[in-house]
């Protein structure tokens, strides 16, 4: 009896310690992106930053939208922001991409500090890492990663920006894109019209949808495939088996991206083929080209190539479902994330045809890992119905419904896409909008911090009866 009771003692210790670890990560990272938000607004507010005055709000709302690497903004950052204040915009898209954990952590590394086990157990609680083992490792092949994909996106990016724009400044502008392309930030310094004068252009268009479908798979994957196509290339597995020799994150992120991009592009060809103020007036092959991006950049991005407020009421519903579900978890996109729509369609499915686990691919989903889902769904559902009623009631009647679930739904799925509203929204409204961009960028992360693998010591002890409810 004794030996029970000490190892219930032990078992509440440990679980106990764990969720302090947890709230720790959270305060850190939540208390971290505030931190950097309010200073980058302040930077951003000083005369040296702008080309003519700003409101304090109006710094304060780049700021937000550049570290929740969202892109709506408020005012042009091409003609209101000086170099120096496009250079702090920068810095903040690329400390909002990578976290504020990973930047904490590339600081000690260039200070070649040894990582603690504390900040190590931190980071795996950041990452969702199975284990503590190798996680700093991890941690630089992410940024080792996102260098490297900024740079060759920037490579690209500059075979149309030097002849365009000249060697100095197109190389600054082919950095600034590739990295808020890579970051989905979908924030330009281009004009006012973001990509929309390049929307036949196939190097842009193809280097930003490239940029944006490898930052919003999610390391994870990348890390995964590579792992096995190497295993591939060395024989050690016949090629038949390297898709099924993925993990089932994978598997899922990669065929949900897939389903995704497609219906999302088949769908904007379809309803928008003849609308010639957006892709009606573009030969086929063009239309198709501006489908897929404006397909995938609804995915978390916020660039856009045909006016986003002239698009039909049931595109801008549908972009705004694609927007909501977002990209996959691991990475730079926002949104509910791709796995997590796929688990609770996989659940319901498994439902309706009368089964008891939720099961794909030959591996069963748990039951813990389906509540964490659930949860993140139902606090980003709240949150998106929750602003846009407020907004709402804030704004006068002639504001049409669809274009405020455009902006809210951009907004809590960190897209940076609107309908030609957020400048002309109030303060009120603006305001709303930057919570909601805020709680986007920390929702994923801070819900699988409190939910993933969290059980109270009690339920381990204690049994209640059961008893249904109807539902239906």
């Amino acid at each position: 009896m004794d030996q029970q009771v000490g190892k219930t003692g032990r078992g509440e210790r440990i679980m106990k310690k764990k969720k302090n670890i947890r709230w720790n990560t959270l305060r850190v990272t939540a208390a971290g992106f505030l931190g950097i938000i309010l200073l980058g607004g302040v930077l951003l507010y000083l005369p040296l930053s702008n080309t003519k005055p700003i409101a304090f709000i109006d710094a304060l709302f780049t700021s937000v939208t550049s570290v929740c690497v969202t892109g709506l903004v408020t005012v042009v950052p091409a003609s209101q922001f000086t170099l120096f204040g496009k250079m702090i915009l920068l810095l903040l898209i690329q400390i909002g991409g990578l976290g504020v954990v990973a930047c904490a952590t590339l600081f000690l590394f260039l200070l070649h500090r040894k990582i603690t086990v504390q900040e190590r157990v931190a980071l795996k609680e950041a990452y969702g890492a199975e284990r503590l083992g190798g996680i700093v490792v991890l941690v630089k092949k992410i940024i080792v990663g996102t260098f490297a994909a900024e740079g060759a996106g920037a490579v690209l990016y500059a075979f149309q920006f030097i002849p365009e724009y000249g060697v100095v400044k197109g190389i600054w502008y082919s950095i600034f894109h590739s990295v808020s392309a890579f970051c989905n930030a979908g924030i330009d310094i281009l004009g006012e019209n973001s990509l929309a004068d390049y929307v036949t252009n196939p190097i842009i268009n193809v280097t930003t949808v490239l940029l944006i479908i490898l930052s919003g798979i999610g390391f994870t994957v990348w890390f995964d495939v590579i792992s096995n196509s190497r295993k591939l290339i060395r024989h050690e597995i016949p090629g038949r088996w390297w898709f099924t020799r993925l993990r089932l994150h994978s598997k899922l992120a990669i065929i949900m991206t897939l389903i995704l991009i497609l219906s999302g592009t088949v769908f904007v060809f379809l309803f928008e083929y003849k609308n010639l103020e957006t892709i009606g007036e573009l030969g086929t092959g063009q239309k198709l080209l501006a489908s897929a991006f404006q397909s995938v950049t609804t995915r978390t991005a916020g660039f856009y190539t045909v006016s986003q407020g002239a698009l039909h009421e049931e595109t801008k519903l549908f972009c705004a479902i694609l927007m909501f579900i977002g990209g996959s978890p691991g990475g730079t996109a926002g949104g509910v994330k791709t796995t997590t729509f796929a688990m609770l369609f996989l659940a319901c499915l498994t439902f309706v045809r009368g089964g008891n686990d939720t099961e794909c691919m030959g591996r069963k989903i748990t039951a813990a890992n389906f509540r964490s889902g659930f949860c993140v769904v139902m606090v980003a559902f709240t949150v998106f119905i929750v602003g846009t009623i407020t907004i709402l009631i804030i704004e006068p009647d002639s504001i049409l419904l669809i274009n405020v679930i455009y902006e809210t739904a951009s907004a809590v799925g960190t897209v940076g896409l609107t309908a030609d509203l957020t400048p002309h929204l109030s303060r009120a409204s603006q305001c709303i909008l930057m919570i909601m961009m805020y709680i986007g960028r920390l929702g994923p992360l801070t819900l699988a911090l409190m939910f993933a693998g969290k059980t109270h010591p009690r339920d381990q002890i204690r049994r209640l009866p059961e008893e249904q409810v109807m539902v239906g």
